[in-house]
């Protein structure tokens, strides 16, 4: 009896590894998925870099105009500037292994459905440490002499009182606005909670008397004083200040926030490593290793440009 001529799916015009075409179908659902949970990734500043451990973002101070005396030679005026340098971390990785005998038993496809798990872990994690450090942005002071830091705007009722909340809105693009950030990419975050209160709740934010945007009935809500409201599960909201799971520059006492209210250029992020996928067979264990993984790195460049909303006073 002769043998088959099986079909081999998985390789490329019938030549090669009889598993590229998979590799290829995995990574795609760990990115599709790592893109659609994302909320911050478009919101900030991301630079690639081809190699090396950080890269160094400017920090540019504001120049000065005077009237010209006649005859008199123009010299040029001084401006204050620093740098910030964001440090890539250690690698992120999300792996599973799938036994063969599993593969071989189960009744349903699973690869498909950790692939899109991978991509939502990496993709929750990439998200809470961006919101981590523009939180830290809020709360830290300039490193260019003369221009302004981050805002804390607090109230013991921005969680439970929807009108509440949108005057602290209104207050945090003041704020803004005094410090010259730009209207355009600006945002505010909070979680679903604060989200469908302000739909459901308040009586401005959807009301036609008041231009509000959005439906009550479809349970959406899009802007309130100009600002994208983005809801998100990733917004920190418990005491990191001990987490080990963390790297250090992560750690701070995210509990007492209610939302927050970003320009992109308040936060900035390294990739040295965009994220990736592979799928290899361990003939040694029989089983596929499944492994998602990328390189990046956080940190704030303008306080300038972030405010937090609190449900309690930062001086105690």
């Amino acid at each position: 009896m002769a043998n088959a001529n099986p079909l081999r799916i998985g390789q490329v015009n019938q030549a090669g590894d009889d598993r590229a075409l998979f590799l290829k179908i995995y990574g795609g659902m760990v990115v599709t998925a790592f893109r659609r949970r994302t909320a911050f990734m478009s919101r900030h500043l991301v630079r690639n870099i081809p190699y090396g451990k950080s890269a160094s973002f400017p920090r540019t101070g504001r120049v000065s105009a005077y009237y010209h005396t006649p005859g008199h030679e123009i010299l040029g005026e001084q401006a204050n500037q620093a740098e910030a340098i964001i440090t890539v971390d250690d690698i992120l990785v999300s792996p599973m292994f799938i036994p063969e005998i599993d593969e071989l038993i189960s009744h349903f496809e699973v690869r498909s459905e950790y692939a899109a798990q991978q991509g939502e872990e990496l993709a929750n994690i990439f998200d809470m440490n961006v919101a981590r450090v523009a939180i830290q942005a809020a709360r830290a002071s300039n490193p260019v002499n003369g221009l302004p830091g981050g805002e804390q705007i607090w109230s013991a009722d921005a969680l439970t009182d929807a009108d509440t909340f949108a005057d602290m809105l209104f207050e945090a693009q003041a704020r803004l606005d005094e410090k010259d950030v730009p209207d355009s990419d600006r945002y505010c975050f909070v979680k679903p909670d604060l989200y469908y209160r302000l739909v459901s709740s308040s009586s401005k934010a959807i009301h036609r008397d008041f231009d509000g945007q959005g439906s009550y009935g479809d349970g959406v809500i899009i802007r309130i004083a100009g600002l994208p409201i983005i809801k998100t599960n990733n917004l920190p909201t418990e005491d990191d200040t001990t987490n080990t799971d963390l790297h250090q520059k992560y750690r701070a006492d995210y509990s007492d926030v209610a939302g927050l209210v970003m320009h992109r250029s308040a936060v900035g992020t390294v990739k040295l490593k965009d994220l990736a996928a592979s799928m290899d067979w361990d003939p040694r264990r029989l089983g596929t290793l499944l492994t998602a993984r990328y390189l990046v790195g956080h940190g704030w460049l303008r306080p300038e440009s972030a405010v937090e909303l609190r449900t309690t006073d930062p001086n105690g």
